[in-house]
């Protein structure tokens, strides 16, 4: 397999809801004008607690600073794998527990913080800049290294030696956050770039607009457990959407394209606090069992929580997987 280190430089930012009036203008014109920005990564999460953005630094500049924006101290470099050239933005089957074992968990072991972001089309795994040199010496082993430069994959070149890189150690036992699972039923879409005004009126009322509507639970609703969640991501020019059904309702449905089975997702939202990102393992806490246990996934991290996306049928089990080793860990 193949490893791609992508061009984009990411940064990552909470914007807090009651200033989100403030970045409506920016906000409309990297969703739907990003030629005019040249921001080529951009992902934007409704999360109950804030809003949480991945941007490039073309992306980035859009941004004015203001109390309400929050910002990540690092620079973020994107992670791809692929199965073969050129297939860095290929459709992959649904996804990060196909990683689990080869990128995640190494990386944890390494003691390298990562953050998620599953789009319909494929998996990124966003890595500190400063974590590089250790990634790919943690990595290199298991696979073909590339680093695009203008659009090129370009080799990286292997160093055998350790270069006093420390090898995977036992450190302290990695925190047990717990986990909850909403009653909403996602549902993980795509759309053509070329359709996205036809659906603009209504992105623009769910993404800055419906919060503020009073909260109502219509019969077969997602129901009182359900939480605020959207993920909006237009990155390398494929779009990527994650709503509930409910939502979905809103939208015309010849626009919207799924998988042809049209399967709905339950979260699994982990972290009772903020999790910040200097704590590794998070992910692999997760991802790591459901690989186990060979369960699909889709994975988004945000500035304060993480989100596993998981069949709808398989919830019950995903839950209790995922609390034996919780009560593993916490043993």
């Amino acid at each position: 397999m193949e490893l791609h280190i992508l061009e984009h430089r990411v940064r990552v930012l909470s914007l807090a809801r009651p200033g989100l009036w403030l970045y409506t203008h920016p906000l409309i014109k990297l969703l739907f004008l990003p030629h005019r920005s040249r921001c080529k990564f951009f992902s934007l999460t409704e999360t109950p607690e804030d809003y949480t953005l991945m941007v490039d630094e073309e992306g980035f500049k859009e941004l004015p600073p203001s109390e309400f924006l929050q910002v990540a101290d690092a620079t973020w470099l994107v992670l791809n794998v692929s199965s073969h050239s050129g297939a860095a933005t290929a459709v992959q089957a649904a996804g990060v527990t196909k990683i689990a074992r080869s990128v995640i968990t190494p990386l944890a072991e390494h003691h390298v913080s990562v953050l998620m972001l599953s789009t319909y089309q494929t998996d990124f795994i966003l890595v500190r800049e400063q974590d590089l040199a250790v990634v790919i010496h943690t990595l290199a082993q298991e696979f073909d290294i590339y680093r695009e430069v203008g659009g090129e994959p370009v080799p990286v070149a292997r160093d055998e030696s350790s270069n006093g890189f420390p090898r995977a150690q036992h450190g302290p036992s990695p925190t047990v956050h717990p986990i909850q699972s909403p009653q909403n039923r996602f549902c993980v879409l795509t759309l053509d770039p070329e359709t996205l005004p036809a659906i603009a009126t209504t992105l623009i009322d769910v993404l800055f607009y419906s919060h503020n509507a009073p909260k109502e639970t219509a019969p077969g609703g997602p129901g009182p457990n359900s939480i605020p969640f959207f993920a909006f991501s237009l990155i390398e020019g494929y779009i990527s959407i994650v709503m509930d059904a409910e939502t979905q309702k809103k939208f015309p449905s010849n626009l919207l394209l799924t998988s042809s089975t049209g399967e709905l997702w339950r979260m699994v939202r982990i972290g009772g606090q903020p999790l910040g990102f200097d704590e590794c393992g998070i992910v692999a806490q997760i991802a790591g069992p459901l690989a186990a246990a060979d369960i699909s996934a889709y994975y988004i991290s945000t500035f304060n929580f993480d989100h596993a996306l998981v069949p709808e049928d398989g919830i019950s089990s995903v839950i209790e997987v995922l609390q034996r080793r919780q009560d593993a860990l916490g043993s």
